[in-house]
């Protein structure tokens, strides 16, 4: 293996949205940084079946929606 051509690998603490935690390797960050999730399996519809809303962080969602809202199926 050739030196100096991998990132640090290190230990760091993942935040769920829930507030429950784990300690993982990454290479994010700095040895012992923590990871704050905004979305999660615990909070994304796609694994709670549409349970939970998504917010909208900085108004991406907003802007997201205002600019393909014209896409839909028109019906005369």
């Amino acid at each position: 293996m050739k030196k100096d051509i991998h990132p640090d690998y290190h230990e760091i603490t993942v935040v769920m949205t829930d507030g429950s935690s784990y300690k993982t390797r990454s290479t994010y960050g700095k040895p012992g940084d923590t990871l704050r999730l905004e979305i999660d399996s615990k909070s994304h519809p796609a694994w709670t079946g549409g349970q939970q809303r998504l917010l909208d962080s900085g108004g991406m969602l907003a802007r997201f929606n205002k600019r393909f809202k014209n896409l839909g199926m028109k019906t005369k």
